[in-house]
């Protein structure tokens, strides 16, 4: 009977992923409101603003993930680049 039961590791399962996305949506937005009571000093003028350490974070992981995209195509082999020789 155990052979019939698919064991998901609970990561996988889409009700786990949909509540981690929730969740780490509603701790972005704390850690913004937390902004408001808790003041920063700005060393540059703009990272004083509300909510910038979140939206650099963000486009700071967006340009990562187009630049190992682009690295990926430019760095990317044939499958046969390693195979054998014609010796």
């Amino acid at each position: 009977m155990v052979g019939s039961i698919k064991d998901d590791h609970w990561l996988e399962r889409p009700k786990t992923i949909k509540r981690l996305w929730y969740g780490f949506v509603i701790l972005l937005l704390l850690s913004v409101v937390a902004q408001l009571f808790i003041g920063g000093k700005g060393y540059f003028g703009i990272d004083g603003w509300i909510g910038f350490g979140a939206g650099f974070g963000f486009l700071a992981c967006v340009v990562m993930v187009i630049t190992a995209k682009i690295l990926g195509k430019v760095l990317k082999r044939e499958e046969s680049f390693y195979g054998e020789s014609d010796d």
